[in-house]
C-alpha cells in the first residue's frame, strides 16, 4: 500500500525511514518540507530534552535544497540512494569534517576534525542530511548522559528520567519523534540502554561488522568492544541503517570482518519457527528488579506462540562481578590510551565519573591487562559453547527502567551492584566483550509507565537472526505506535 503524508509535519519524525523515501522519490515530500519540520521540532524538543551538542540547522537546510533539486531532476527517483534527503543526527563520538567533535568533553570543545568516519561518510553516500552531533556522556563512557559541556540528556516519557547512555541524545530523539533513526555507539551497551529506557529499538552488530577506522595508532585495537549503529522506531528502519553502515572498507581498523554483509531487509521475513531460543530473567544471578524480570519474560514467552521453542536457561559467560571488573578495566584502559594526552594535561576539565576512571586504569598493571585477555577469551568460549545448542537468548535489557537523572540504584532486587555508575546494565556489557550481535526490544512498561527491553542475542554472525526475531516480535506485538505524551 502507497505510503501517505501524515496529517501534521509533527508526525513527520514519527514516520518510518522506509516510508519518508517513498514519499520523497514518489515527489508527496520534499526534503525541504522534511528537513524544516525536523528542525522546527528540533527547536522546541531540544531545549527540554538536551538532544543536542551541537546542531547544523543551516548547513542541513542547504543539504535539502540540493536534495530536492537532485529528487527534480532525476527520470527515476527510486534510483536515489537509500537515505536520499532524509534528516537525522548522528552521534558526538562520530567526526564530521568541518563540524565541531566534542566527544562530551570539555577538553575537546573547540575540536574540529578535518574527515568523517566510516559511518558518516557513508550516511552521506546514501543520501542522508545530518542535522546535528547528539548529546553524550565524556567520551562515550557512561550508561547516562551528563558531561560538563551543558545540560543531560532527558527521557521523553519523564523528563526527570534519564534516557540512558552513552547514546541518550540518540535515543530520546528517536523516541520523541524528532527523527526515525538515529545513530548511536555502542561499547558496553550504550545502543541498548538508551534502547531499553526510551522504548525504541537499538541493535548492537556482531563486532566488526560495520568498520570503524584505522587513522591513527590509539584507534587501532587488536579487540575492540565498541561498535556504531542504530536506533530506530522500527526493525525495518534498523534493517535498512544495517545496510548503509556494513561492510569492509580499507581503511578500517584490525578485525573488520571482510566478508560482503548479508541482505538484513530479507531477513525481515524469515521468522522464529523451529528456532531453540534460551531466556535467561538474571544470567546467571544478577541483579534484576522483579518487575523488569516478569514484564521481559512474559514477551519472551510470545516466541513460543512465534513458533519457536523457549526454554529456562541458567548460562551466564562467567562470574558476574569478574566478568564486570575484566569488562570495566578492559573499557578504561583503553579510555586512557585514546586521552592520555587529556590525562596528563587536563585532568582537572574531566567529569567526576572520567576522571575516576582514568586515575583507576592509570594505576593498573600490564599483567593485569594480560589477565583481563585470558578471561574475555574464556567468556567468549563459554558463549560459544552456548550457541552451539541454542539459536538465541533473550534476557531482560537492563536491571530497571529509567531512574530519576544522577540517582543511580546501588542496590536492586536485593542485590549490592559493583559499580553505581554501571550496576544497573549487567545484560549489556558481557555482549561486548564477547562480540555477538544484540538487540533491544520494547518489552512493555512499569507500573508508573516507564519502557522496559527485551534482550535479543544471537551467534556471532548471526546479525541477521537477531534482526528476523526482532521483527517477528515485532509483528505480534507492535510497539512504533508508543508514544511519550505532552510533548
Amino acid at each position: 500500500m502507497p505510503s501517505e503524508l501524515p496529517n501534521s509535519k509533527s508526525e513527520l519524525g514519527f514516520t518510518p525511514v522506509h516510508q519518508l523515501r517513498e514519499l520523497i522519490t514518489t515527489k508527496k515530500l520534499s526534503p525541504v518540507e522534511l528537513t524544516e519540520a525536523h528542525i522546527e521540532k528540533a527547536d522546541r524538543l531540544d531545549p527540554k530534552l538536551g538532544i543536542f551538542i551541537t546542531r547544523l540547522s543551516e548547513q542541513a537546510m542547504e543539504q535539502a535544497r540540493e536534495a530536492e533539486a537532485a529528487v527534480m531532476r532525476a527520470s527515476d527517483p527510486s534510483e536515489l540512494p537509500p537515505l536520499h534527503g532524509i534528516p537525522l543526527p548522528v552521534k558526538d563520538t562520530e567526526s564530521m569534517a568541518g563540524v565541531s567533535w566534542t566527544h562530551g568533553s570539555l577538553s575537546h570543545k573547540n575540536s574540529v576534525p578535518d574527515r568523517d568516519s566510516i559511518p558518516v561518510a557513508r550516511l552521506k553516500a546514501a543520501g542522508a542530511i545530518i542535522t546535528g552531533k547528539t548529546n553524550t556522556p565524556e567520551n562515550g563512557f557512561a550508561g547516562t548522559t551528563e558531561n560538563r559541556l551543558g545540560p543531560p540528556a532527558r527521557n521523553p516519557w519523564n523528563p526527570e528520567r534519564t534516557p540512558g547512555g552513552s547514546s541518550g541524545g540518540a535515543g530520546a530523539a528517536v523516541a520523541a519523534g524528532l527523527a526515525s533513526f538515529a545513530t548511536g555507539g555502542d561499547g558496553g551497551g550504550s545502543i541498548r540502554i538508551p534502547a531499553a529506557f526510551c522504548g525504541v529499538y537499538g541493535f548492537k552488530v556482531t563486532q566488526g561488522r560495520i568498520p570503524r577506522g584505522n587513522w591513527s595508532s590509539d584507534a587501532y585495537n587488536i579487540m575492540n568492544n565498541a561498535t556504531s549503529g542504530p536506533l530506530t522506531r522500527t526493525v525495518r528502519d534498523s534493517a535498512i541503517a544495517l545496510q548503509v553502515l556494513s561492510g569492509p572498507h580499507p581503511d578500517a581498523e584490525y578485525g573488520v570482518i571482510s566478508d560482503p554483509p548479508p541482505d538484513f531487509e530479507a531477513a525481515l521475513g524469515q521468522g522464529v519457527k523451529g528456532l531453540k531460543i534460551g531466556w535467561t530473567p538474571d544470567l546467571g544471578g544478577n541483579p534484576v528488579d522483579p518487575e523488569v524480570a516478569r514484564v521481559a519474560g512474559e514477551t519472551a514467552k510470545a516466541f513460543e506462540e512465534l513458533g519457536a521453542h523457549v526454554a529456562d536457561v541458567g548460562f551466564a559467560p562467567g562470574d558476574y562481578e569478574e566478568v564486570f571488573w575484566t569488562w570495566f578495566d578492559y573499557f578504561t584502559i583503553k579510555g586512557l590510551a585514546a586521552y592520555r594526552e587529556d590525562f596528563d594535561k587536563r585532568r582537572d576539565e574531566m567529569t567526576d565519573y572520567f576522571g575516576e576512571y582514568m586515575d583507576r586504569a592509570n594505576k593498573l598493571s600490564a599483567e593485569h591487562m594480560w589477565n583481563l585477555f585470558t578471561k574475555i577469551g574464556r567468556y567468549r568460549e563459554s558463549t560459544n559453547r552456548f550457541f552451539d545448542d541454542y539459536d538465541l537468548l533473550l534476557t531482560p535489557s537492563l536491571a530497571v527502567p529509567a531512574f530519576k537523572i544522577g540517582e543511580e540504584p546501588e542496590v536492586i532486587g536485593g542485590k549490592a551492584v559493583p559499580h553505581r555508575l554501571w550496576g544497573f546494565t549487567p545484560f549489556s556489557f558481557p555482549f561486548n566483550i564477547t562480540g555477538n550481535p544484540a538487540a533491544t526490544v520494547p518489552a512493555g512498561f512499569s507500573s508508573d509507565g516507564l519502557p522496559i527491553g527485551l534482550q535479543i542475542v544471537g551467534d556471532m554472525r548471526a546479525d541477521v537472526t537477531v534482526l528476523a526475531a526482532s521483527a517477528a516480535l515485532e509483528e505480534a506485538r507492535p510497539w512504533a505506535d508508543q508514544r511519550p505524551q505532552g510533548l
